[in-house]
């Protein structure tokens, strides 16, 4: 990957000018320090050298207008593009703490808390991407949900990329849960078919001791945009996070989810699925780590390649030594849905302590033949027979979304690549 250290280095002088809290401007120039020198991560079997990730143009931190809308009911709504991030937040839960912003504003109005956690679960000096994400981090949103807070309702979340910002998009969600805390959070990532910039997306979940998060997340995003994303969690003492991941995306893609089990009786379960179609890419890391004693990681990815695409499943199990009484267990499977399409489910288990539960899935064909002729003897037509059998097959994940709205709308998105590939 090719990119002018001095053109960036310029950008870096640009960010300085915007009069940001001494601390982002360090953290800026910490990450800018690894950019010449670290690599790109790694995906097995999955290259992406040459995507155009890194641009030698990117907008300062805009500071988007906020619209802050109190509300009676317990509905909480964020709809965030470039130019104007409305936050709809019930007077209740912001006298009891609750934070939803713009990243740019929470830096001013929550600097304490927000530099306490920004950049602490994905540090910039792990990769290339990360470093490059963190100095240049041009968009964003906080969500704090303090100690003992428990939503009833999920926090909906719109981004709308868009035209506005010059080169890379460089997204950044940081989500923190204090202890004993409870609540869902509903991402939903879009872009017009018109969008050309890349992308790189971070969401970092801290989710302190006995808190519970439940993040859902559907993703969109046209053509013309690569996409790289890091999602990871830090995960404490019985905490919990569920992912339930829908990456539907035209574009060419490529990231890892990443739970960190860093608590005794941590708890994670991360589940995806994935859906490419034409000449499209996408590479996936999804990995669980458990570091603590009787920590419990699931991974459960699903996903079904169209037309001339590419679709690779890494799923990595990590048990380290000293993580006694943990369990990782994963399933990596694969619809091959054209006969040129290409596809991998890599179970990868990283094994350094006895007393443990440890165990893997993974499979890579066609659709099953059985459920089809059934569907077929009851004189349903073949292409609505294969489409109820990969619904099917998908379902584990796409029910674990909370919303129905959303649901329906990746089915719909489902529906659509499906005949549009038929």
């Amino acid at each position: 990957m090719n990119f002018n250290y001095s053109h960036l280095k310029s950008q870096l002088q640009q960010y300085a000018a915007n009069k940001e809290p001494e601390e982002l401007t360090q953290l800026r120039q910490r990450a800018f320090q690894n950019v010449t020198t670290a690599q790109l991560p790694k995906v097995t079997k999955f290259n992406f050298q040459d995507w155009p990730l890194i641009s030698e143009q990117s907008s300062p931190l805009q500071f988007p207008k906020v619209i802050e809308q109190l509300t009676d009911p317990d509905q909480v709504t964020v709809k965030a593009s470039s130019e104007e991030v409305t936050v709809v937040l019930p007077n209740s839960l912001k006298e009891q703490g609750v934070i939803i912003s713009e990243l740019g504003s929470a830096i001013k109005t929550h600097p304490e808390i927000l530099t306490k956690y920004l950049a602490t679960v994905i540090r910039p000096d792990e990769n290339l991407l990360s470093a490059y994400h963190t100095a240049f981090i041009n968009q964003g949103l906080f969500v704090y949900v303090p100690r003992n807070v428990e939503l009833k309702k999920p926090i909906h979340l719109t981004i709308n990329f868009n035209q506005t910002v010059k080169g890379t998009i460089n997204f950044h969600l940081l989500i923190v849960a204090g202890e004993n805390s409870r609540f869902q959070i509903i991402d939903h990532l879009v872009s017009s078919r018109q969008q050309t910039n890349p992308l790189t997306n971070f969401v970092e979940i801290m989710a302190e001791e006995n808190s519970e998060v439940h993040f859902s997340s559907l993703d969109h995003l046209a053509q013309q945009s690569p996409s790289y994303y890091q999602y990871r969690a830090a995960i404490k003492n019985y905490a919990k996070v569920d992912w339930a991941i829908g990456l539907m995306n035209e574009c060419n893609t490529v990231g890892e989810i990443d739970s960190e089990l860093v608590g005794q009786g941590a708890y994670a379960n991360s589940q995806l699925i994935a859906l490419t179609a034409n000449d499209q890419q996408l590479g996936i890391n999804n990995r669980v780590t458990n570091r603590s004693p009787h920590s419990q990681g699931l991974i459960n990815q699903r996903g079904v390649a169209l037309g001339n695409s590419r679709l690779i499943f890494n799923g990595i199990g990590q048990i380290v030594h000293g993580a006694h009484g943990s369990e990782a267990e994963q399933q990596n499977r694969l619809l091959m849905m054209s006969p040129h399409a290409t596809g991998d489910a890599n179970p990868i288990l990283l094994i350094d302590e006895n007393d443990v539960e440890a165990g893997h899935a993974a499979s890579v064909g066609k659709i099953n033949q059985d459920q089809l002729y059934y569907l077929l003897s009851r004189g349903i037509p073949l292409h609505q027979a294969q489409r109820m059998v990969i619904r099917g097959f998908l379902s584990a994940v796409i029910t674990a979304v909370p919303d129905k709205n959303v649901r329906q709308e990746m089915v719909d998105i489902l529906e659509r690549k499906l005949l549009e590939n038929a």
